[in-house]
């Protein structure tokens, strides 16, 4: 009796344990927009999105709070909440960024503050808003409305209620991760894992053409500069400085590699519910699939081929490195708090490009399936 209650227990431990891995893994989204990576991570079977945040970066945050509502509505994902975070950054400001470029020369990129391209490109250039203007989404403005709850104090909340089980995806500035840990001292320690994407180590231009060339402009002279990063530096800094249980930093670097270009586009559209798949035809081709790889580490980590194990930090002095990323390997670091990091070097595009197509079919099979 004794040998067969034992055995009846071993195997419930297996049952368990059997069940808890094929758990779809916890994840919330902090970010400035809504593209490609969200419907990765929404339409896979193997991620829970919890929640979305908000931020301002490549848009303010109550445009990319519409662009998040107007998403999940055409992917059928109203039940997904979204939080809007930080308008502004800690300590930058459009007014600031205009001096230092009076002094150290022109960002090619400014995001919410983009008025204009400094030369001749390829790329759109989307309509600029003011920080409170009223929503105006490309796609179509949203019905639902976000939540009455801050993203700091939503973030705050949500890995209380689930310590160590939440893995956080940011893919802009890291105003609302910075937000948090400063009203929470706990908040970094409750993450199962943060993925970000941001910074630069020195990149090279890996992929030919035209797209590839023109984006390789942002770093051929300044190799260590990054949207995300630069757009916040002081909120950057303060995230490299929080004690993440689990740290993985997705720079600039292993996007030379990748396009999103028509061809992979038409492919995912065919591939993905009828909706989404009208939503990504409409899509412009040509830029390198920087926040793609960050739900494609999330959902097939074999997929990176090089990394390397780094302490990070960023300048935060207002000078001409302002915003830069820091990097050391362990002996050569300050030893300020700087937290180690996970630094994705290299990644197989051809890989990625699979995964993509293959979690748009998997939306399509469930939504099939959900038909009377």
């Amino acid at each position: 009796m004794r040998t067969l209650l034992r055995g009846l227990l071993v195997l419930l431990a297996l049952l368990s344990a059997s069940l808890a891995q094929a758990a779809p893994r916890k994840v919330i989204i902090d970010d400035e927009g809504f593209a490609l990576m969200h419907l990765m991570l929404l339409e896979s079977s193997d991620v829970e999105v919890l929640g979305i945040t908000t931020v301002s970066g490549n848009a303010w945050a109550n445009q990319a709070a519409g662009m998040v509502l107007r998403g999940l509505e055409i992917a059928r994902r109203e039940d997904v909440p979204v939080a809007q975070g930080a308008t502004y950054p800690l300590l930058n400001s459009e007014a600031l960024t205009e001096r230092w470029e009076a002094l150290y020369g022109k960002l090619v990129w400014k995001g919410a503050w983009m008025k204009e391209w400094v030369e001749p490109t390829r790329q759109s250039l989307p309509v600029h808003h003011g920080p409170h203007d009223p929503l105006d989404v490309p796609w179509g403005n949203p019905k639902g409305k976000v939540s009455g709850e801050i993203a700091a104090n939503y973030l705050i909340r949500m890995v209380h209620e689930h310590p160590g089980e939440i893995t956080i995806v940011a893919c802009g500035p890291l105003t609302n991760l910075a937000l948090a840990q400063r009203l929470d001292p706990q908040f970094a320690s409750l993450v199962g894992e943060l993925v970000y994407m941001g910074g630069s180590l020195n990149p090279r231009q890996v992929r030919e053409g035209e797209a590839a060339a023109q984006f390789a402009r942002e770093f051929v002279n300044t190799p260590r500069r990054e949207f995300n990063a630069r757009f916040d530096p002081e909120a950057a800094s303060i995230v490299s400085h929080s004690p993440w249980r689990k740290l993985t930093v997705i720079p600039v670097d292993p996007s030379t590699s990748t396009e999103r270009s028509a061809a992979l586009l038409e492919r995912m559209a065919k591939a993905a519910p009828r909706e989404v798949g009208a939503f990504i035809s409409d899509m412009e081709p040509g830029f390198p699939m920087w926040d793609e790889i960050v739900a494609g580490y999330l959902l097939d980590p074999g997929m990176v081929t090089r990394a390397e194990e780094l302490y990070i930090d960023y300048d935060t002095q207002f000078g001409p490195s302002y915003g830069d990323m820091l990097s050391w390997h362990g002996p050569y670091r300050p030893g300020l708090g700087e937290q180690r990091a996970q630094v994705v070097l290299e990644i197989d595009p051809a890989r990625l490009e699979a995964l993509m197509v293959r979690t748009m079919a998997q939306g399509k099979a469930r939504e099939s399936a959900a038909r009377p």
